[in-house]
């Protein structure tokens, strides 16, 4: 520890120059930092080092506040504060001097109060604003290093609203001649396009002229920006794949300056970065992925040295390598460079293993087979972050007939873990598992209790939820309905009679509900026997109130008959003067109910479960009474988030300046309050954007109401898995040890000869067999995270429509850009002046293969085909799908595929008149086509999508099912499409509204289909609509404008671009946003106009005009929360695109 010490007092000189001698080496025995330090090292106990701190604290605060001390000396006093803050002792007296460090030092002492801010202050800190003139100041200085140091306090920590006051210093920066100046300021702008991407839209070309920097550190810092624009818009970036293909080859190859090679490996982070930016480009798209694949061969090839951060590349390119559209060579290669990680006897390198095979395995199921031993060694072993990355690969690949095996050793390690975390996450894969493949009702709710014991009051409240629901629902067999609930109404009181003391909160929540519910249905159970045990919950010193609550509601239901009653009352005579107003309540009705019988079934009828409820989420019988108040004056009511932006925007600095009048002809319009967006000047740079900040409840109580549906009128909300497919599967009869392994060839061709085994390894080749089935070439692998086919023993009842969860949203807040030869070439000066890029790329062309994006002007659509080998039985998802034609080719008609087919004919009769969208392929198998258009009617919008047969014969039971995470999806019709005849046309029609605005809406399916074989197959798909296809004009008087005005709290601000700089610019600026995004213009007076628009359904938004130095200063309002900025987005793209 001395020699760490005397080290670190060694080298804090030369940062921070706190000696008095220029060329000191060490801190001198006078300095107070290092008496600090070594004063702290010498120390025995926590309580010496509060105390030794305090004082030290004591003398900092009244030195700092003294009017003699120098700048000098406050620099090492600030020092002395960030290392007792470091300590985590908090010095908040030192960060007004930390700033005004920053503001009147030298260049030595700006860089200390820089990084005492830096380090003192978050970027919600109010002290942060008196920062901002410092660093406007700072950008426009001559001197290199306070330009530098003001770009890095920018690029770490600054206040979104102040985004505007420094955004074109910044953008001047990007042009300066020094290297290190343009490579700060990119990442200044990575950060600004983190925590408000609406403000820098407009400079992406910019960024792409970062992309060619001569400079690699430049190009290398414009990747982050990069790679989080690829990630939210893939399809806006691929031309740029050859770019990025041609800077990772000049990197592989050597290209760069030695400074960037670290251990002999050139720039190991640029290439993981860039491969990074390949996998997400390059999947499901086979023509991105070509161009990748010789550059990902070279990169394996060239990363096999002996070193960490070559394993760190070998990662990425595995990953890459199984993101990417296959190829069979280099699959090959990315399963041995798994396979060698995982043998490998470094714990590291097996961790590293683990992590890649738990990813691709969900690509190449087979590939776990081949380290099932070592998998099973992996169980055992002593490193629990082994063990657990180990867990997560088993539970990846979890099917029907392994999961008893794996939920078993998930459990065994649930009750050695100490880790919170850890048992989360473990109660939650295990209450999953334990709902997805039920084997039996006794093993689901042994399993299940388990779960809650183990889990106890750290799980996620889903997961009690999602029971309860799945109880209450019930299932298709009304005997099935009964057995499982009798063997929960058992199991529980066997342990109320136990040592229920020991049981945590939520489970005894459980169990009451439970009771409260089904107890009736075992007949020999008398009612008094289950409130005493009850009862005894309600006297346990552990026991919370809000358990307490849920108790006297289950005694409430229980009530019956003279035993029953007696206890109730003695119940409700205790709780009827506690002091918590919930528990008297509850006594209150327990008491009242508990007397009057006819009144408690009516209350409370037994079969209440059974019934589905009707909830207005919307309160819309409110409507009227908030239409008074807010008639007699009342202020609207604002959301908590948007109480707390405005908060903070009040305590904000203004940008605006003040005592700009209006035009003398804007006396005519109606707007007089001081909120009209009228009155208010918007000519300098607003913040334009408004984040969403995500609603999450807080409450941990239990609720059966909005719980994900995962189980509808089939069963769970995934296809089956055939019962019979345990005798088609194939376990590999040589189970070989890890040497062996290593040396064996993964193909299956060859079976060795058996050899006997001795007890051990005969223990863990059974569990290896038990733990692996359903893995083998012949069977369907089940994988957890993917729509697979799954054997399911309940079947719930469907209460109403349901939909399985949608895919994540994708929303792209950038520009698309069109490519340039720069683009392609990547300025050949970058790297090397002789490297040149002749990778073609090939142009985009629609087609219906089903592993390619489909892009249209009207939607994209990204497409995955899974087949799944069922027979017999009909799938298990819940479909609330409708046809609206069904019709055959015309017999001149070529029935080799829909290409030649006018689909449009097909529309029905109602959508003939209408404009649609261009029809796009949306998947394509050998014997089924799915295409899709969009229709816009005047008050929704219609999805059509039409199936077509392109088989010589009929396709039986076709299912289609459609969910949407933005959008309501509302089927038109309700005939399912039973059979489709060879070579026929079948029609679904959708009506779509919007749920929640986003910048681009998704829909995602999946449709399945038995062919005449008895083989059922499935495919999924998805589209991609822009919101302007919902937005609709929005006709209203000037008068009527300034009143929603005033009633909508959502705004953004931003300046937009003016079509020319003519009288009549803003004329022709609104015209254009009115052609393009279907506005209203409302009025325009003078250089001033105002525009309204709807969102379907009834969801208006306002904007407000003004032109002001050459631009186009917009201010949106609308009661919906996300309507102003996807609308400003738009505003922007489609003036762009003039």
């Amino acid at each position: 520890m001395s020699d760490v010490v005397e080290k670190t007092l060694t080298v804090l000189p030369s940062l921070l120059s706190l000696d008095s001698q220029p060329g000191s080496a060490k801190l001198s025995s006078t300095s107070k930092l290092g008496n600090l330090i070594r004063g702290i090292t010498e120390l025995t106990s926590k309580h010496e080092e509060e105390k030794l701190i305090q004082h030290e604290l004591a003398s900092i605060k009244e030195q700092v506040s003294s009017p003699n001390t120098s700048m000098r000396q406050m620099k090492e006093l600030m020092v002395r504060a960030i290392y007792c803050e470091m300590l985590g002792y908090e010095a908040s007296f030192s960060y007004i001097h930390a700033i005004k460090l920053a503001q009147q030092g030298t260049a030595l002492e700006k860089r200390v109060g820089y990084l005492a801010v830096s380090l003192f202050l978050n970027e919600s800190h109010e002290l942060l604003l008196l920062l901002v003139n410092t660093v406007l100041k700072d950008l426009q200085s001559t001197n290199l290093i306070e330009v530098c140091m003001a770009l890095t306090v920018v690029s770490q920590m600054f206040p979104k609203d102040m985004i505007p006051a420094i955004l074109p210093l910044v953008e001047e920066k990007l042009n300066h001649p020094k290297e290190i100046i343009r490579r700060k300021a990119v990442l200044a702008l990575y950060k600004f396009y983190l925590i408000a991407p609406n403000q820098v839209q407009h400079i992406h070309n910019k960024f792409r002229k970062a992309l060619c920097d001569k400079d690699p550190g430049v190009m290398t810092a414009s990747l982050h920006i990069y790679f989080q624009m690829i990630q939210e818009n893939p399809d806006g970036y691929k031309d740029l794949t050859a770019s990025f293909v041609t800077i990772l080859k000049q990197v592989v190859g050597g290209k760069l300056p030695m400074d960037f090679n670290y251990h002999s490996v050139p720039a190991p982070w640029l290439q993981i970065q860039l491969l990074r930016i390949l996998s997400v480009l390059g999947k499901n798209d086979q023509s991105t992925s070509e161009i990748m694949y010789e550059v990902l061969d070279e990169s394996l090839r060239r990363a096999e040295m002996n070193h960490n951060i070559t394993y760190a590349i070998l990662y990425e390119c595995v990953k890459c390598i199984y993101a990417i559209h296959p190829k069979s060579d280099l699959l090959e290669k990315a399963a041995k460079c798994i396979g060698n990680f995982v043998l490998s006897q470094k714990i590291n390198l097996k961790y590293l293993g683990l992590k890649a095979l738990t990813y691709v395995v969900q690509q190449d199921p087979k590939l776990a087979l081949q380290h099932q031993m070592t998998i099973i060694e992996c169980l055992d072993h002593p490193d629990l972050i082994i063990k657990r990355e180990t867990l997560e690969l088993l539970f990846r690949i979890t099917n029907a007939q392994n999961v008893t095996v794996i939920v078993e050793k998930m459990l065994e390690f649930l009750h050695t873990s100490k880790d919170d975390y850890t048992t989360i996450d473990l109660v939650a894969k295990v209450a999953e598992l334990a709902e997805k493949y039920p084997s039996d009702n006794e093993w689901f709710i042994e399993t299940m209790n388990t779960v809650f014991s183990v889990g106890g009051d750290m799980m996620q409240p889903d997961i009690p939820n999602s029971f309860l629901k799945l109880l209450s629902e019930g299932f298709d067999s009304v005997e099935e309905d009964k057995k499982l609930r009798l063997f929960a109404v058992d199991s529980y009181v066997a342990l109320l009679q136990g040592e229920p003391g020991k049981l945590p909160q939520r489970f005894l929540q459980v169990i009451s509900w439970v009771l409260g519910e089904y107890s009736y249905l075992r007949e020999e159970l008398e009612p008094a026997t289950v409130l005493r045990l009850l009862a005894k919950l309600l006297d346990m010193k552990n026991t919370s109130s809000e358990t307490k609550t849920w108790v006297l509601m289950a005694m409430t239901k229980l009530c019956e008959g003279g035993a029953g009653v007696s206890v109730a009352r003695e119940v409700s005579e205790t709780y009827s003067s506690s002091l918590d107003t919930v528990l008297r309540q509850r006594a209150q009705e327990l008491q009242h109910l508990s007397q009057d019988s006819e009144l408690r079934a009516r209350v409370i009828p037994r079969d209440a479960g059974l019934e589905p409820l009707e909830v207005d989420s919307s309160l819309s019988f409110l409507d009227g009474f908030v239409s008074e108040a807010l008639a007699a004056g009342a202020a609207p009511y604002k959301p908590p988030h948007q109480r707390q932006e405005e908060l903070a925007q009040a305590k904000a600095l203004s940008l605006e300046p003040y005592g700009l009048s209006l035009p003398i002809s804007m006396s005519s319009c109606s707007i007089a309050d001081r909120q009209s967006p009228t009155l208010l000047s918007m000519s300098s740079g607003l913040s334009g954007d408004s984040t969403d900040l995500s609603h999450k409840g807080g409450s941990t109580t239990l609720k059966l109401d909005g719980v994900r549906r995962v189980w509808g009128k089939e069963g769970y909300l995934v296809q089956r898995e055939p019962v019979e497919e345990v005798a088609q599967v194939e376990v590999p009869s040589p189970l070989r040890s890890p040497s062996q392994q290593g040396e064996a060839e993964s193909s299956h061709s060859q079976t060795p000869t058996p050899v006997p085994t001795p007890e051990p390894e005969q223990e863990k080749q059974q569990l290896a067999s038990s733990l692996f089935v359903g893995l083998g070439s012949q069977s369907s692998v089940c994988l957890m995270g993917k729509s697979e086919p799954t054997p399911q023993r309940f079947r719930r009842k469907a209460k109403g429509p349901g939909s399985s969860p949608c895919a994540s949203e994708q929303i792209s807040n950038s520009l698309v850009s069109a490519s340039s030869t720069v683009d392609k070439l990547l300025c050949d000066n970058l790297l090397d002046s002789n490297v040149t890029s002749e990778l073609p790329v090939s142009s985009p062309t629609q087609t219906s293969h089903l592993s390619e994006n489909l892009s249209t002007a009207n939607g994209t659509c990204d497409v995955e085909l899974t087949d799944s080998d069922i027979k017999g039985s009909n799938p298990s998802l819940v479909r609330d799908n409708g046809v609206a034609v069904a019709a055959d080719p015309a017999p001149h008609e070529d029935p080799d595929g829909p290409k030649d087919l006018c689909l449009s004919s097909h529309l029905p009769a109602e959508l003939a008149g209408l404009s649609h969208s261009e029809i796009t392929p949306l998947c394509s198998s050998q014997n089924l086509d799915l295409s899709v258009c969009h229709v816009q009617k005047k008050d929704s919008l219609a999805l059509v999508v039409f199936i077509y047969n392109s088989s010589d014969t009929d396709i039986q039971q076709i299912l289609l099912e459609l969910d949407s995470g933005e959008l309501e999806v509302s089927c038109v019709c309700d005939s399912p499409v039973q059979e489709l005849r060879s070579h026929g046309v079948a029609v679904c029609q959708y009506s779509l509204t919007v749920r929640r605005p986003s910048v681009h809406v998704e829909v995602v399916g999946i449709v399945s289909y038995l062919l005449p074989v008895g083989t059922r197959q499935s495919a999924q798909f998805s589209y991609r609509l822009p919101l302007t296809s919902f937005i609709r004009p929005l006709t209203v008087s000037t008068e009527e404008y300034g009143t929603m005005w005033l009633a909508f709290s959502n705004d953004t601000k931003q300046n937009l671009t003016l079509i020319s700089d003519g009288q009549e610019s803003l004329t022709a600026t609104l015209n254009v946003l009115r052609k393009k995004l279907q506005l209203h213009v409302v009025e325009v007076i003078g250089m001033e106009g105002i525009v309204a628009c709807q969102l379907l359904q009834d969801q208006p938004c306002l904007m407000h005009c003004r032109v002001h130095a050459g631009t186009l200063s917009a201010w949106l309002r609308s009661p919906v929360p996300d309507l102003p900025d996807c609308l400003i987005y738009y505003c922007q793209r489609a003036l762009q695109e003039h």
